[in-house]
């Protein structure tokens, strides 16, 4: 564990390896770890693998405001100038991290080399149906008062739940549930990361209309019940550089569900 300053905040992180930074960005609810089976590997072709802890989740420093979707899209370009060499750097993100990979490589595209995006198609191409708000529906729920209280109720016992929501093919050991458990169980954190919904735009904000040049992979599980591989497909036209969509099994925590496959496609770009 390692910290460094970044955006105004002291974010902590894990690293690996040696090389150009491949900076590693988790999202929601989950931390760093979410990253451990990939790390090594890709230390082990000779890059420097960087998993920061989001704004706001122990032990990265807690924010005075909620984050808003440009404020995480500094955090990721703060973090390339902060840990990276001035070269740009590969980025890989997952949920918030990808919401926030998204907004960097819009906002300063030059600083991200490659973007490799997991379950997220990018945000100014979905098209709502009632499937997918029913699917999206904590967006809502999340912004109420007391939803952290109520989150960590009975043991965070909607931690386990959302998984089996989002990732219905998935039944994990409960040890995967562990490390985001202990980031939670700071009440400072788990309000911060509920901060994420409540400064959500549920529109796309103007600054991601922009189409993206860098090379970038989108992975899509094909047990997700909120995306299909098709949004995936469909999200090409924000896109300038190669644009490719990896079809693999899984749902929304595919990277986490089938890590062997997830790190055998993805080290076959990076």
């Amino acid at each position: 564990m390692d910290f460094v300053e970044a955006n105004g905040l002291r974010f902590a992180y894990l690293s690996e390896g040696e090389g150009p930074l491949v900076l590693l960005v988790h999202g929601f609810p989950d931390t760093a770890h979410t990253w451990d089976h990939v790390m090594p590997r890709i230390a082990e072709k000779g890059y420097r693998a960087v998993a920061p802890f989001l704004r706001g989740y122990h032990p990265t420093e807690v924010p005075a405001a909620d984050a808003d979707g440009l404020t995480i899209g500094r955090d990721v370009l703060g973090l390339i100038d902060a840990l990276g060499d001035g070269e740009p750097a590969i980025v890989i993100a997952h949920d918030w991290g990808a919401s926030a990979a998204y907004a960097a490589a819009s906002l300063e595209p030059e600083k991200v080399a490659r973007l490799f995006i997991v379950a997220i198609p990018h945000p100014s191409t979905i098209k709502p149906s009632l499937g997918k708000l029913w699917g999206v529906r904590h967006f809502f729920a999340y912004k109420l008062p007391g939803a952290a209280k109520r989150f960590a109720k009975d043991d965070f016992a909607a931690l386990p739940a959302i998984y089996q929501r989002w990732s219905p093919a998935w039944s994990p050991d409960p040890s995967e549930f562990e490390a985001t458990r202990e980031c939670f169980s700071h009440p400072e954190s788990l309000e911060a990361a509920f901060g994420y919904y409540r400064a959500l735009e549920l529109s796309p904000p103007k600054y991601l209309k922009a189409k993206l040049p860098m090379d970038t992979v989108c992975f899509a599980g094909t047990d997700d019940p909120i995306v299909t591989p098709a949004d995936y497909h469909a999200a090409k036209r924000m896109f300038t550089g190669a644009y490719t969509v990896e079809t693999m099994p899984g749902g929304h925590f595919l990277h986490r569900e089938h890590p062997d496959t997830f790190a055998e496609l993805l080290l076959k770009h990076l």
